[in-house]
């Protein structure tokens, strides 16, 4: 397999946002919404329990994490769209850059998101 990144010197053009629910029905919205945007190329939903500080104490509940692929370049664009849709009041949004990355798969992320921009 050939990476692309890291070891070359060169930054892809891929990164992963992370961000949670709290119901199965939300996330599948929202990866939808992505997808169907030409936001995202995959999203991966996975349960979570999630302990936070809110309102001054500990909150623990359980969570759904969405793992959103996408391209760099298109990060801001994705991250926006999630804090105007996302029904939290303080929605987590973390961009995660890729390092490397497999050529195919980042070929596979350009192609299914050119519609995003």
């Amino acid at each position: 397999m050939s990476l692309t990144g890291d070891d070359d010197g060169s930054t892809p053009d891929l990164c992963v946002l992370l961000t949670t629910t709290s119901t199965e029905d939300e996330a599948r919205a929202l990866a939808k919404g992505l997808l169907t945007a030409g936001l995202a190329a995959c999203v991966q939903l996975s349960q979570v329990d999630s302990l936070y500080i809110w309102d001054d104490a500990v909150a623990e509940d359980p969570e759904i994490r969405l793992m959103i692929k996408t391209r760099r370049s298109l990060a801001q664009t994705a991250a926006a769209w999630l804090e105007r849709e996302h029904p939290y009041e303080v929605p987590q949004i973390v961009v995660l850059p890729a390092l490397a990355v497999g050529s195919d798969y980042l070929d596979w992320v350009i192609e299914a998101t050119s519609a995003g921009g």
